[in-house]
């Protein structure tokens, strides 16, 4: 078999897949209008506590990356 030879086929994505990407894109359009919002309201301690909030979640969740 030459790398001519193969072919993906292609894959529909199903609407459950489809919600589940549309459910995460807006989840974190809402978290960034959120953030945008609290920085118009209080300016630059409306940047940069809720960065400082989501240290231990980040942190958190590039190790439960780095084990998969």
């Amino acid at each position: 078999m030459t790398a001519t030879e193969t072919h993906a086929t292609p894959q529909a994505e199903t609407d459950a897949e489809t919600a589940t990407a549309l459910r995460i894109l807006l989840s974190v359009a809402v978290f960034v209008a959120g953030w945008a919002t609290s920085v118009a309201l209080w300016g630059i301690p409306g940047l940069y506590i809720p960065a400082l909030a989501l240290v231990p979640v980040v942190w958190g969740l590039l190790i439960t990356v780095s084990r998969v």
